[in-house]
């Protein structure tokens, strides 16, 4: 990548140096990217690298392994989001998550595509319940592009598709209800509305984030990315208080 043009949304900000970031963007055609802002802890930069902003994005580089610089040009800001704490929670963790789980320069056209859409359904909705559906769907889509995607589609014990209830945290296969007879507890309930669509009710979408944050965590998040969760918590915390 010694010179590419792109839009981009800001997912990570660290600082480098006395003045300048690296800032790790998600690009629609070549995945997560970092580049070098010179000046990125600037008082003009500070708006502009948020977390969930999209950018006009130029990295340089003069050869493939070399650190790119990165100019950046903002194109759509959600700053305003960031003052509201549900709202900027799902924007921190969304962002977060991805920065920690993409493997750099890799291409992953759905996860930006499904990002981008999260991100618009917190900016247009004045209540949680309207994208707090849609995250889930997210994390579920990320362990699936990482390979280690659930399988939703029958039980795993019966091989029946009707009246699935459950999901085994051995398998990450669905588990019929009929076939979880006296082992309920150790089983994840799996949301009906991860199988029909919708929104869902409140109590399966806190299912939903229970579910999808096992898997995240056992197979994603490693120890080494263990400061990422705490994100993640703040926002499961914050819903919980807000339908409680």
């Amino acid at each position: 990548m010694p010179h590419l043009s792109t839009t981009a949304i800001v997912c990570a900000l660290r600082h480098h140096g006395e003045h300048g970031a690296i800032a790790r963007l998600l690009t629609p055609g070549d995945g997560l990217l970092p580049g070098y802002v010179r000046g990125g802890r600037s008082r003009a930069m500070r708006p502009v690298l948020l977390p969930g902003n999209v950018v006009m994005a130029e990295f340089r580089a003069r050869t493939e392994d070399q650190l790119a610089g990165l100019t950046v040009e903002l194109a759509h800001s959600r700053a305003p989001l960031h003052a509201e704490p549900l709202p900027a929670a799902a924007i921190d963790w969304s962002c977060a998550l991805t920065a920690a789980s993409l493997p750099e320069g890799t291409p992953y056209p759905a996860l930006h595509q499904a990002l981008s859409g999260l991100l618009d359904a917190v900016e247009a909705a004045a209540a949680a319940r309207g994208w707090a559906a849609a995250l889930v769907r997210y994390e579920l889509l990320l362990l699936a592009e990482l390979g280690f995607g659930l399988d939703l589609t029958r039980c795993a014990a019966l091989g029946d598709v009707n009246d699935l209830a459950y999901v085994s945290p051995r398998s990450a296969a669905a588990v019929s209800r009929a076939a979880a007879v006296g082992y309920e507890s150790r089983l994840l309930p799996l949301p009906p509305f991860l199988l029909e669509g919708g929104m869902g009710d409140w109590d399966q979408i806190i299912d939903g984030l229970r579910l999808t944050g096992f898997f995240l965590e056992r197979s994603v998040l490693t120890d080494r990315r263990v400061d990422v969760l705490a994100a993640r918590e703040r926002l499961v915390e914050r819903l919980k208080r807000a339908v409680a």
